[in-house]
């Protein structure tokens, strides 16, 4: 059990990428004040790991029952995180997604960029290998200390934003737009990939 939870916490984690979250969150987030960013960062943590969590449990009847496959999911989840990204490169988000704290947690932070293909998969794997009810609750822990990893990285995200000031947080969100860019362009070519890989 030890190591199917170190397994699953180490793979979440490197999916979910904490580091790398708090540049996008800083962008998102720039609007803020420190409460509403705090509050963001636990909406966030918690939509996301709720996803992954009903994935976990439902994925495969709901994938099977919308005849919908992980592929679709990466496409679908690049072309998304592509317009997010085209907001943060020319600074022209609107008001629905850069400055109202619960719409950010939901979309894109909650989805797709913590309940994204890639940690959808990772915990349906996770299950999959899992064997009886002890089993499927250490992964289920696995899941929630991800979470806490992934919180306490935006948590603390307010911190860096004012050693940045505003000037930096701007240069912080041009980054982060640009590196989005790539992880969608990237998402959205594995399930184009994937999509030719299966036989028709």
């Amino acid at each position: 059990m030890g190591y199917l939870f170190t397994s699953t916490l180490l793979t979440l984690i490197v999916i979910l990428d904490p580091p790398g979250l708090i540049p996008v969150f800083l962008g998102l987030t720039r609007h803020m004040s420190r409460v509403e960013r705090n509050r963001s960062a636990l909406n966030a943590s918690l939509v996301g790991g709720g996803v992954i969590a009903l994935f976990a449990v439902f994925g495969r009847q709901i994938l099977d029952y919308l005849h919908v496959s992980i592929a679709a999911i990466q496409v679908a989840g690049g072309l998304l995180l592509l317009l997010i990204a085209l907001e943060l490169l020319t600074g022209k988000g609107s008001p629905d997604t850069t400055e109202e704290g619960t719409n950010v947690a939901i979309v894109p932070l909650g989805i797709p960029l913590l309940a994204g293909p890639g940690s959808i998969v990772a915990i349906m794997l996770a299950v999959q290998d899992a064997s009886g009810p002890a089993e499927y609750v250490v992964v289920g822990l696995a899941l929630a200390a991800a979470m806490a990893v992934v919180y306490l990285s935006l948590r603390f995200a307010g911190q860096i934003s004012r050693v940045l000031r505003r000037s930096g947080t701007t240069l912080a969100s041009r980054i982060a737009g640009l590196l989005l860019a790539g992880i969608a362009v990237q998402m959205a070519a594995n399930g184009i990939f994937g999509f030719i890989a299966v036989p028709h």
